[in-house]
């Protein structure tokens, strides 16, 4: 599972910029990473293509965002810039992570293929979802989204770049039509 978005070769996104809370300058910010705690009171993230930190005044939960303040921006209006933009890190100041879990840098542009040989294409994009990572395949079959879970996901080899997949029926459904496969089928 990933545990960061890629955002260039040097920084790793952790999390996105929703929208402004209130009138002091908080920001609603989406959580792009397993380790919440990077947003720490004092900590310094970076704004994506900019250069000088922002460091973290106050950090809280609301439902499933986090609301912060920032030492430099103290207004709503100054807020409103920060909207839709991405909070990243150094790639250097990236956690370890566990055998299994990958940052979604390592796995973009993996080939993916089916435990039945079936080329599915190339992961181009993980999308955050409450449940679990989508895996975004572009391929011959068009764009198939596959639930980053260990009943789909059978190997990740990031040595030779490849994915083995089984996927669950729906999944492709091209790929499915061409095979013959129906929904009743029971034996995939």
């Amino acid at each position: 599972m990933p545990a960061g978005v890629l955002m260039t070769e040097s920084f790793l996104a952790v999390g996105r910029v929703i929208a402004p809370h209130g009138v002091r300058g908080e920001v609603k910010v989406e959580v792009q990473t397993d380790f919440p705690q990077r947003f720490q009171p004092g900590a310094q993230v970076w704004l994506e293509g900019e250069r000088e930190p922002l460091r973290v005044l106050a950090a809280r939960r609301q439902q499933n965002l986090l609301l912060l303040q920032f030492d430099s921006i103290p207004s709503r209006t100054e807020a409103e810039l920060l909207r839709d933009r991405l909070l990243v890190v150094p790639r250097d100041q990236a956690m370890t992570l566990p055998e299994g879990e990958y940052y979604s840098d390592e796995l973009q542009g993996l080939a993916v293929t089916t435990t039945d040989g079936d080329d599915l294409g190339v992961l181009v994009d993980v999308w955050w979802t409450n449940a679990n990572e989508v895996y975004v395949v572009e391929g011959p079959w068009g764009e198939v989204l596959v639930p980053a879970i260990a009943d789909v996901v059978q190997d990740v080899d990031l040595q030779n770049r490849r994915m083995i997949v089984k996927l669950l029926p729906g999944l492709a459904p091209q790929l499915d039509a061409w095979r013959g496969v129906t929904d009743n089928d029971e034996d995939l």
